[in-house]
């Protein structure tokens, strides 16, 4: 009885001085990653760029843009930029715009550069991307003898017989 409480004590007390393996960091868990001076806190399955010049401009979704994991489209799809709803720009990385989430000191993902513009600049990219009415061209026509006659197209020059 006694040599069998000794050898669980042993067990217990030399097992008592393992540490256990640290645990990889899951993909919601905050890191600090410095990029050009800058530091920048981030999801762990949002990488970090490797170049970065801050903009910190609230910017306008031209279109419904896919907010990536890595400034590239081989990164994850995190979430989707709503079209003409404003969202934050952290900066400009590797030539995506780094844009904030909820909280507007954290990077939560990539967009590419025309994805959005500068909320001052949205309603006259709007207004010169439609667009032009074209003018009405007046129909051009002929008697050419009878009842027939021929009209000239507007657009190739090219007369038809009516």
């Amino acid at each position: 009885m006694k040599i069998s409480s000794a050898l669980i004590l042993l067990a217990v007390f030399s097992l008592a001085g393992c540490k256990t393996a640290p645990s990889q960091p899951d993909d919601d868990t905050l890191v600090t990653s410095e990029v050009n001076g800058v530091k920048l806190v981030h999801r762990y399955a949002v990488q970090a760029p490797t170049s970065f010049t801050p903009v910190n401009q609230q910017y306008r979704a031209l279109y419904k843009a896919s907010v990536m994991t890595r400034p590239d489209y081989s990164g994850k799809i995190v979430r989707y930029l709503e079209t003409g709803k404003p969202f934050t720009v952290l900066g400009e990385a590797d030539h995506w715009l780094a844009i904030a989430g909820d909280d507007p000191q954290q990077l939560a993902g990539y967009v590419p550069l025309k994805a959005g513009v500068k909320s001052e600049l949205y309603d006259a990219t709007l207004r010169n991307d439609r667009p032009r009415p074209r003018k009405a061209r007046k129909k051009e026509c002929v008697d050419v003898g009878g009842q027939s006659k021929a009209c000239r197209s507007g657009d190739t020059a090219t007369w038809i017989l009516q």
